[in-house]
Formats: structure tokens, sequence, C-alpha cells
């Protein structure tokens, strides 16, 4: 009897020292035809061609704009810079990690009203702003919105104050966000307080983290 448990234990513990440890968090640095480049758990960056499974992460596509993995069993859309978690909302809050460029911008990909938009961080910005092409691509009305007057690199020119149904970057995901359309296009979309003031932000070095706070 003795024999047999101490079989089973040792058994049991054989078995959980085969399984392949998950990764808690991926990010994104880099994208090719077929293939992205990946930093898992703080490591070196691996290129990892789709359909292959890494320290129990799986690249399940690729396009020019961003990477779909899969940890665990939920699937996550990251562009350049973004990063995912193990477990992802879990039911608790939303974060989402941005990593500068060489020119010290958070750039990043997220969606606004399900379209993908390229976003800058902007704490200077009051607003979401959106250019012309962008806010169309968003389905995003100004037939009745407030038109004001803001000041731009060209000089002052005419925008909309309107409402964004949705506004999604990385795991986080917020409503009825306050955005400005601007008259003509800009070569990125603003990511501004509005939805700046209802995270938590942290920078480390060349990271920053967003945390939903509501």
């Amino acid at each position: 009897m003795g024999r047999l448990a101490n079989s089973s234990l040792c058994a049991l513990f054989c078995a959980l020292a085969v399984q392949p440890a998950r990764a808690a968090d991926v990010g994104v640095v880099g994208l090719f035809p077929g293939k992205a480049v990946l930093v898992i758990d703080g490591g070196a960056p691996r290129t990892v061609p789709v359909g292959a499974n890494i320290g129990g992460v799986r690249l399940i596509a690729v396009d020019q704009d961003s990477a779909t993995v899969e940890i665990g069993a939920r699937r996550q859309r990251l562009a350049i810079g973004q990063h995912a978690h193990a477990g992802g909302d879990g039911g608790g809050a939303q974060t989402t990690s941005l990593t500068a460029d060489g020119r010290g911008h958070f750039i990043t990909t997220g969606t606004v009203n399900g379209a993908t938009i390229r976003f800058m961080v902007d704490t200077g910005a009051t607003s979401v702003a959106l250019g012309a092409s962008d806010a169309r691509r968003a389905n995003v009305s100004i037939a009745n919105a407030r038109p004001v007057m803001v000041q731009t690199a060209n000089g002052i020119t005419p925008a909309w104050v309107v409402t964004l149904a949705t506004v999604r970057v990385g795991d986080v995901t917020l409503n009825e966000v306050e955005g400005i359309v601007h008259q003509h296009d800009m070569p990125v979309a603003l990511l501004g307080m509005s939805f700046l003031n209802r995270m938590e932000m942290k920078r480390d070095g060349q990271t920053m983290t967003l945390r939903k706070r509501y």
C-alpha cells in the first residue's frame, strides 16, 4: 500500500515536472511575413513562425500591423510594442504595456469602434484626436457634433467634438470616450487625456503600463 502511494506520488511529480511552463508575458517587437519576433517573459527576442508554440505561447497569425498569439486558450491580437499577459483580464483590471520607439514616443495600434487606428500617446492632448480619414473608417459621424477651433502645427483649424463608442488599446477597452475629429488627415491619431485620465499610468524606462481604473 505504502509502495503504491509512493509510486503514485512519484508519477504525479514526474508528470508535473515535464509539463511545459506557461509564459506569463509576451511582447511583439517585430513583424515579418509568416513570422513575428516575440519577447517571452522578458527573455531575448525570438523569431517565431506561424503555428509554432514557444514556452506556452502559440503564434496564430501575422499581418502587416499585428500578430495574433494564443496563451493557454486565449487569443490576443498585438501590434509592435504591445504585450499580453497570461490570464488577461481574468475578471480583474485590464492592463496593457507599450514600448517606446527610438525617439521616445509610445506608438501603438488600437481600435476605435472596431476600426484599426495607429495611436501615439500624448498627455498634452485633451482628448483622443482623429484625422478625417481615421474618423471615416471608424464610422464616426460629425453631423451633429459640436464644432470647435483647434491649434495645430498648421495653425488654427476646424474640428468637431464627438463621443467615441469604444476605444481599445491592447487589453484595455473604454466606452463613451470624448474625441476630437480634425478637418484634415493626421499622420497618427493621438491617445489623449480623455482616455489616459481613466488609466493608472506607470513608466519604467522604455515601457509604459496602462491599467484601467474605471
